[in-house]
């Protein structure tokens, strides 16, 4: 129920609205002020524009969330491709470095193959060089053969550089290699690849140039020992001299051997290079050896070095008889006690008297060569010595068919007497070979 009034001293009154509430036998009445209406009028308000809000809000969120996430989709999307790039070209490098890294270690493998191989040399050329040292061939170079090293010290000292370059290339760091190798995935710098191609061809260098120089000086020792068999050779055919090494030597028998050796020509298999020019080498010291020992085994020294020679072999006027008569051999001037010297090496196949001889020493020196030593006046030797070139056999006297102390010296072929000039001038010129 609601009420007007008016104040009397303050006039006309508010308006005021009075709420009445039954229950039963229960009344309550609540009196509505304005300041209340006012306050509910807001209230209301407030509702409806927060419900419209509401509503509007649910309206678009949709189209908001669609978007947003549209967004994030396209972010990520794109995210996952980079990433996708970026492994892709990690990969690439990765493989790249990888199939480096196995080129390297092949590289590796071969070098040290050639390096033992070089070094494993040392042991086939030892003989060898002390061999040719011993025959006293030289070769151009300054450095003597006694001082030959196959691979010389500085050299070794650079391949060893170059391999401990190498294995640190082996032992990089792949990532870091990969990140060393690209900046943003651009090429940056020299590779390992780059640096070990850079050392192979270095440690390659070193190893051919010590392999050239090998071979070099193994050919030229093979010629100079070649060119000395030869020359020692050609002087002792003069003499009659059949040396063994042309027993085996196709050029000495007119181009055919004395087995009936022969077929088409076709390469040795398994032999190296190298291999080949050691035989080639040993084949030519072996002949030399040969040539010089059967130098040695003949009569090519002087009985009595610085001597004179009072009588050459030949006819001469016999100075018991008074006539023509063979000197089978030749005299040098001796005092008595002179020492008389074998003339090459050889069995002592005589010793003692034996008639015009007087006292006589003979020497077999093979291939039918003897030596006879006569007018002694002692010997120091007996039947069955095996005697050396230049050892002392005796001492020089006048005994036998002899007019005064001399050394009587006869070289027999088959027991036939031939000039010893012809060994002794042969043995003046194999004396700058021996």
């Amino acid at each position: 129920m609601a009420g007007t009034g008016d104040h009397r001293v303050f006039g006309k009154r508010t308006t005021q609205h009075v709420l009445i509430l039954a229950s039963g036998d229960r009344l309550r009445h609540m009196v509505i002020r304005p300041w209340m209406t006012a306050t509910a009028i807001c209230f209301i308000a407030l509702f409806t524009i927060g419900y419209l809000a509401a509503t509007t809000y649910l309206v678009l969120r949709d189209d908001l969330i669609a978007a947003s996430m549209a967004r994030q989709a396209r972010i990520q999307h794109d995210y996952e491709d980079r990433i996708s790039a970026l492994r892709a070209q990690l990969d690439r490098i990765t493989s790249r470095q990888l199939l480096d890294q196995q080129v390297v270690e092949q590289k590796v493998e071969k070098l040290l193959e050639q390096q033992n191989a070089l070094f494993s040399r040392h042991g086939k050329l030892g003989n060898l060089m002390e061999r040719a040292e011993e025959q006293g061939l030289t070769v151009d170079s300054p450095q003597p053969v006694n001082a030959f090293q196959p691979v010389p010290k500085e050299k070794q000292a650079g391949l060893a550089g170059g391999l401990k370059a190498i294995d640190r290339l082996l032992a990089t760091d792949p990532h870091a290699a990969a990140r060393s190798s690209a900046s943003a995935f651009a090429p940056a710098g020299e590779s390992v690849a780059d640096r070990a191609d850079r050392v192979f061809s270095k440690v390659t260098l070193s190893l051919k140039a010590i392999e050239q120089e090998q071979f070099a000086r193994i050919h030229e020792l093979t010629a100079n020992a070649d060119r000395k068999a030869d020359a020692m050779a050609s002087i002792m055919r003069r003499t009659g001299v059949a040396l063994p090494a042309e027993d085996a030597d196709n050029g000495a028998n007119g181009g055919k051997s004395k087995n009936g050796l022969g077929g088409p020509f076709v390469e040795p298999i398994g032999v190296n290079a190298f291999d080949a020019s050691l035989d080639r080498l040993d084949t030519a010291l072996n002949r030399l050896d040969t040539v010089r020992q059967t130098a040695k085994e003949l009569p090519f020294a002087n009985p009595a070095p610085g001597r004179d020679i009072t009588s050459p072999f030949g006819n001469r006027i016999d100075p018991f008889l008074g006539r023509l008569a063979l000197h089978a051999g030749i005299d040098f001037e001796a005092d008595v006690g002179t020492a008389v010297r074998a003339t090459g090496s050889g069995k002592v196949i005589s010793a003692g008297y034996s008639g015009g001889y007087g006292n006589m020493v003979e020497i077999d020196h093979g291939q039918g060569i003897t030596t006879r030593f006569g007018h002694l006046s002692s010997i120091l030797v007996s039947v069955g010595d095996q005697v050396e070139a230049g050892a002392v056999i005796g001492r020089a006297g006048s005994t036998g068919r002899s007019t005064g102390p001399h050394i009587h010296y006869e070289v027999r072929r088959n027991g036939d007497a031939i000039d010893p000039m012809r060994f002794l001038n042969a043995g003046l010129k194999l004396t700058t070979y021996m």
